[in-house]
């Protein structure tokens, strides 16, 4: 099961997430679900770094950490917001599709 925990800040932004396992849909290799979830989430991660500098995370086989410095400018911010949001989109309906194979906390802390 591949669990993802998307933490937010007070004002809904997306400071911390985390995507840990890997689904058993299949075979590694023909997992398309696993393959799902690692497109959206390097489609982030790259994004981030490609169009704002932004690459503080933590990769490793099953795992990937992310956090994001609240420090940042308000421009690379709401940029950061869109990227993000649009990956947890993408993560929450990959949930709703395969909810016995990805489980998906997303909490405001």
């Amino acid at each position: 099961m591949i669990s993802i925990n998307i933490v937010r800040d007070s004002q809904g932004f997306i400071w911390e997430f985390t995507v840990e396992g890997h689904a058993g849909f299949s075979e590694q290799g023909s997992d398309i679900v696993c393959a799902a979830v690692s497109a959206i989430v390097f489609t982030a991660l790259g994004s981030l770094d490609e169009m704002l500098d932004i690459n503080n995370y933590i990769e490793k086989e099953g795992y990937i950490k992310c956090n994001i410095d609240l420090d940042i400018s308000d421009e690379k911010k709401n940029i950061a917001e869109i990227i993000l949001d649009s990956m947890a989109i993408g993560l929450k309906q990959m949930e709703i599709a395969y909810g016995e194979y990805i489980t998906l906390v997303d909490e405001e802390v």
